[in-house]
């Protein structure tokens, strides 16, 4: 019978966040993953041909909360990054999200900030009220727009109709009265100087903290004792499914190298929205900063079969949920946090939000509130960076960052 203080179920953003709090306070954490390697989705790795890649896709990191950033600055030094996206639109390649420059491509139009507005007024189709992503998308920039970027890719991305999807999943891409062609828009945009693993690695670099790869909870569950349990897996697979499963949409991911081509395409990511099986292919290298005499990408094929990655946002499916979501808070002894557990589609950063309070909720539980954090907990020196060839790394002074972001208005602290 193994004892622990604590039982961390997945070592991903939610897990390592969590474990490494409750660490810095003095408790035995035990970490397990199905997954023989730390990071969860988040996790990177060489390729054989030593290029830095995303096995399972692409992960950019952004955020408006100060307290994230700071939190994970104590694990990695940073490389400014600004994620472009393009879309395949007949033989055009154009901004995504729809921006001025994308209309004047697509309609070949001359349109400037000051007249967009009125274009789209003139094209949309007035929704009310607004329940699915197909009335997000219609009201803001009408049928022909909606055909063009959205319908075909939502279909593939979910395997549903974005009619049958709620109004969240649209609206996490916005149309733009402006120029501005980043995906994101946050305060703060950056990728880890080396790696998401790197960074996981030095987080759970703790003499409190022990992990263990290639386990599979549901076998040992009996086997181990904790005070508390922390759970980052799907929420119904730990009720062993009493109110049936919850639908996960899943991504088959197919890796290519590319020898002798150092930038196969402009941006780090293209999407697809009505031509091929898969949704995008994204190239590393733009988001790392590799330099490398080859390039490794990537293309993306939803499935409904394979490890999960998102829910699926529909009403019938969120009652399913709260279903499994009160018996999570009769279940006391365990802390359901993450993208699976809570059912939320969730960014990285708000998984970590999500695992900073959470902690915070576990400590009070434990009685543990008001202990300072033990000695040796503070956070780690960072060691010299590996030997992946990347550019040079970004020096972040995140409160100076924020303040100026704050005075323009655009973060906010977690």
């Amino acid at each position: 019978m193994t004892r622990t203080d604590i039982l961390v179920v997945g070592a991903g953003f939610s897990g390592a966040v969590v474990a490494e709090r409750l660490a810095s306070h003095g408790l035995k954490v035990l970490v397990i993953d199905k997954r023989p390697h730390v990071g969860g989705n988040a996790h990177d790795r060489l390729d054989e041909h030593g290029v830095l890649i995303h096995p399972y896709g692409p992960h950019i990191f952004h955020t408006n909360g100060l307290r994230i950033a700071e939190y994970l600055s104590q694990f990695t030094e940073w490389r400014a990054y600004e994620h472009r996206v393009l879309a395949k639109v007949g033989e055009q390649l154009v901004p995504i999200p729809i921006n001025v420059d994308t209309v004047n491509r697509v309609y070949g139009l001359s349109l400037t900030q000051e007249t967009i507005g009125a274009f789209f007024e003139s094209v949309r189709e007035p929704r009310s009220p607004i329940r699915t992503s197909e009335d997000v998308v219609l009201n803001a920039v009408g049928r022909d727009l909606y055909e063009k970027f959205f319908r075909g890719y939502t279909r593939k991305q979910w395997g549903l109709d974005p009619s049958q999807l709620a109004a969240s999943v649209a609206a996490r891409i916005p149309t733009r009265t402006n120029h501005d062609d980043r995906y994101f828009t946050d305060a703060f945009q950056h990728m880890p100087l080396e790696g998401y693993t790197r960074m996981f690695e030095r987080m759970l670099d703790h003499p409190n903290i022990r992990f263990e790869g290639g386990v599979d909870f549901f076998a040992i569950r009996k086997s181990i004792r904790a005070r508390h349990i922390v759970y980052t897996g799907p929420i119904d697979a730990y009720f062993d499914h009493c109110f049936g499963r919850l639908p996960y949409r899943s991504i088959e991911f197919k890796h290519e190298h590319l020898k002798d081509v150092t930038q196969h395409q402009p941006v780090g990511t293209i999407n697809f929205p009505t031509d091929y099986d898969y949704t995008r292919i994204t190239e590393f290298k733009h988001l790392t900063g590799q330099t490398h005499s080859g390039t490794s990408v990537v293309r993306e094929y939803p499935c409904d079969e394979g490890d999960p990655y998102y829910p699926v946002p529909r009403p019938e499916n969120e009652a399913v949920f709260k279903r499994y979501e009160a018996l999570g808070k009769e279940a006391t002894e365990t802390s359901f946090v993450g993208r699976l557990a809570q059912y939320r589609y969730y960014n990285m950063d708000q998984c970590v939000g999500a695992a900073l309070k959470a902690s915070e909720g576990i400590l009070q539980r434990l009685g543990l509130s008001q202990v300072h954090e033990a000695e040796g907990s503070t956070p780690r020196v960072r060691p010299a960076p590996s030997a992946v060839p990347t550019t040079e790394p970004t020096r972040v002074d995140v409160r100076a960052d924020a303040a100026n972001a704050t005075a323009a208005g655009t973060l906010a602290a977690d």
